[in-house]
């Protein structure tokens, strides 16, 4: 293919991802709906996706090189899993109850910026630096989540307010936990074996499990065994967003991972998400339009988004090493 093609195929790829990252948003709001405890949503997802990877990471790499990298350095692989996979997602899960899906949709895209803002307390190098034109950009997405949340009228109350927070912590823990998981790599690359992102998935996953195992027994505790429908809707959140949309999405950027504007086109695609969970959650399960405020601080969140990917791009533009970075900082 030639590299307008392969651009193109990228995009695609990753609007399909996005598809199915918006599982996350829709089968957790609709597993709420049935009373499922917000504990259950999200140690089930881990506990179901670590068997649903082994045949895909035997396929790419195996696990011995995992299990290798763990081992070495077994504390840091139980805080960066515990930050970008437990924070991340229970905030995710308990969000789930207090809104439509686009409205947690919406306020997860601050981790389009988060990622950068969280530089400061990661690098000691010049990927330390924060670029005005990211917190400028950062301000407008926030801007966008607030006009969101501002347009439900007062219908949510404190509880959207509180599943605000929530998710804005979960939107900064998922890059940092990812990035923190990199660094750890690239500092002793000479010690520990090379893992490609399946790997860095599957070695997370499998690190996170103590707590959502330590989580699924609170689950039980507070509110007995999960309902049926909850088993199924938060397995179908693993299959689509942990295993299918993952290896969609790193597809698509490793198509396109020398050529900065393709690449950030393709990352760009996951502001649709908020589209995907509107025209879902509004199809399947009655959820209402964004009108107003909303639909406006929904336009806001997208277009801050493809700016930010726009900006990201012309500053990786020549940087082989930053390319990189804004390809790995992906992925969920």
């Amino acid at each position: 293919m030639n590299r307008r093609t392969t651009a193109l195929v990228a995009v695609a790829l990753a609007l399909a991802s996005a598809l199915f990252f918006t599982s996350s948003y829709v089968l957790n709001r609709a597993a709420a709906n049935v009373g499922g405890h917000w504990a259950w949503t999200a140690s089930l997802r881990y506990l179901i996706t670590l068997p649903l990877m082994l045949p895909l990471v035997w396929w790419q790499g195996g696990v011995g090189p995992v299990w290798r990298a763990i081992r070495a350095h077994p504390g840091a692989w139980l805080l960066w899993s515990t930050i970008g996979f437990v924070v991340f997602y229970i905030g995710l899960s308990y969000a789930a109850g207090s809104g439509p899906s686009w409205l947690v949709a919406g306020m997860f895209q601050l981790t389009v910026v988060a990622g950068t803002l969280c530089a400061p307390l990661l690098y000691d190098d010049e990927r330390r630096k924060i670029p005005l034109s990211a917190l400028v950009v950062g301000l407008v997405i926030v801007a966008g989540v607030l006009l969101m949340q501002a347009g439900q009228g007062g219908g949510i109350g404190r509880e959207g307010w509180v599943a605000l927070a929530v998710v804005a912590v979960a939107a900064f823990a998922y890059p940092l936990g990812n990035r923190g998981l990199l660094l750890h790599l690239e500092r002793h690359a000479g010690e520990v074996p090379a893992l490609n992102a399946t790997q860095r998935v599957f070695g997370l996953t499998l690190a996170s499990q103590p707590a959502w195992i330590a989580l699924a027994l609170y689950a039980g505790a507070a509110a007995g065994p999960p309902p049926v429908e909850q088993v199924w809707l938060t397995a179908g959140v693993a299959l689509g967003a942990g295993i299918i949309a993952t290896v969609l999405f790193f597809q698509a950027t490793g198509l396109v991972r020398d050529q900065p504007v393709p690449l950030a086109a393709a990352e760009a695609m996951q502001g649709s998400e908020i589209l995907f969970a509107t025209l879902i959650g509004v199809l399947w399960m009655g959820e209402a339009w964004p009108s107003g405020r909303s639909l406006l601080g929904a336009a806001v969140v997208v277009a801050g988004i493809v700016a930010f990917s726009w900006i990201a791009a012309r500053s990786a533009a020549g940087d082989d090493r930053a390319v990189r970075a804004l390809r790995s900082a992906r992925g969920r």
